[in-house]
């Protein structure tokens, strides 16, 4: 196999992989539900159940799998340094955001999100199979390299002390009932101090098959809130399932992005975690 490039951005519309289906260097996952996958999916696709992508602690059920676990998610893609990535799933990009950022933590970055996902494949006409393909083993699957780990993550004693010098942009991508506390899926509820919030399906246009708003909307909406994307900014959710869509929304916005995979599980269930409840200060 020969190093290509396919040209192929970090956002791609479901048009602009039909070229290269079946070409043995392209690697498309599929991160829908796996009753969607099993009645149809884009040919050639893998699928990849999100287990994969999250490593469980008792306080925390979304960090970062370990070296190990990192390693049987690269063998369970079954990628070289050469292929690249095209993800998609069956919701909007969460799941599938989660797994490119899973992939950059490890030093990987040949990525690409299908627009839409799956809805915006079928809303655009293009073909679908049920039959699953027998991938044949790579020779040398990637190395996991964890040097640039935290370019892209940030673990809970590095947030807090950004959090107390109230030196960092926080984006809380939940809902606006778990932000405010209203909500608890965690022992305490609220969110971190400074943080402020803009649901990630907000960026989501429902009545186009789940594809992203124009980044121009998104941006303004963001800037209108008091963010500043010049700045650098960290991404959460509960578990960094849906902070992996804000993940690469930042990214496209070319703004500076880490993510707290511990997220509210972790800082939430913490009894000594500073947090907020109710509104944010305006």
């Amino acid at each position: 196999m020969t190093d290509v490039d396919f040209k192929l951005g970090l956002l791609i519309e479901p048009e602009e992989l039909v070229p290269y289906l079946g070409h043995e260097l392209i690697r498309v996952v599929d991160l829908s539900r796996a009753s969607v996958y099993e009645q149809l999916h884009i040919p050639h696709a893998i699928h990849l159940q999100p287990k994969f992508l999250v490593a469980q602690h008792e306080q925390a059920n979304g960090v970062l799998p370990d070296l190990a676990g990192l390693q049987a998610l690269v063998e369970k893609l079954n990628i070289s340094s050469q292929h690249h990535i095209v993800v998609y799933d069956d919701e909007g990009g969460a799941w599938a955001g989660r797994l490119i950022w899973n992939l950059h933590c490890l030093g990987f970055n040949r990525t690409s999100l299908i627009n839409g996902g799956i809805h915006a494949w079928l809303g655009a006409g293009l073909p679908t199979t049920a039959d699953i393909d027998k991938v044949t083993p790579v020779n040398e699957l990637v190395q996991v390299n964890l040097n640039s780990v935290q370019q892209y993550r940030v673990e809970y004693n590095e947030l807090l002390q950004q959090v107390q010098e109230q030196n960092i942009q926080l984006w809380d991508c939940r809902t606006h009932e778990e932000y405010t506390g209203l909500r608890l899926a965690a022992r305490r509820g609220g969110h971190i101090p400074n943080a402020l919030h803009f649901e990630w399906s907000t960026a989501l246009n429902r009545e186009n098959h789940l594809k992203l708003h124009p980044l121009e909307r998104t941006q303004q909406r963001l800037e209108q809130l008091g963010f500043n994307l010049q700045q650098p900014v960290v991404v959460y959710c509960q578990s960094h399932h849906r902070s992996g869509l804000a993940y690469i929304l930042a990214r496209l916005l070319n703004w500076q992005v880490r993510a707290y995979d511990g997220a509210w599980s972790e800082w939430g269930n913490r009894l000594d975690s500073p947090i907020i409840s109710g509104e944010s200060p305006s």
